[in-house]
């Protein structure tokens, strides 16, 4: 099956809707974080800011991003290039992120994980500096290592490697 020009717009736009709302939390939760490295920060400060950057990076970047949401919505950009429809391509970052037609246990965990995500915003929204930046540092931690990780997903799925021809030494 080729990808059409439906096909092609609505793959360009899951991806680059994706990477702007990664893009846009890691610019604003990144601000506050780094609003809050203006406070003086006590020795438990910088211990639980260092515990979360590396939790962040093993439960957020390595096993949610890595090892699960980036593969799948790598998988869901290149099925919108084959499979378009005109409710796809309108809504591409959606159906990229299994906001809908996914299995009902998909939809389940996109909604769960959302309500959870807001939970945990509001809640650390209510912290005060500098303990809101030692978490929110993890946090972006976390989103850089997702941005990356999809970026390298959707690299392997369109098998981009393969079209980039690498120049051999003499």
């Amino acid at each position: 099956m080729r990808a059409t020009t439906m096909g092609r717009l609505a793959a360009a736009w899951g991806a680059l809707g994706l990477l702007a709302l990664l893009g846009y939390a890691i610019w604003r939760v990144g601000s506050v974080a780094l609003a809050g490295l203006e406070y003086p920060w006590r020795t438990e400060h910088v211990a639980l800011a260092a515990a979360n950057v590396v939790f962040m990076a093993w439960s957020e970047g390595y096993r949610g991003f890595q090892k699960s949401f980036s593969p799948r919505c790598a998988a869901r950009t290149k099925c919108l290039l084959k499979q378009p429809t005109a409710l796809r391509t309108l809504l591409a970052p959606l159906f990229v992120m299994g906001y809908f037609a996914a299995p009902k246990r998909r939809l389940v965990a996109v909604y769960g994980l959302t309500l959870g995500i807001v939970a945990a915003v509001l809640a650390i929204h209510a912290l005060p500096q500098p303990w809101r930046a030692a978490l929110d540092l993890g946090v972006v931690v976390g989103l850089l290592w997702g941005v990356a990780s999809y970026l390298l997903a959707l690299a392997a799925a369109f098998e981009l490697g393969k079209s980039i021809p690498i120049p051999k030494r003499a």
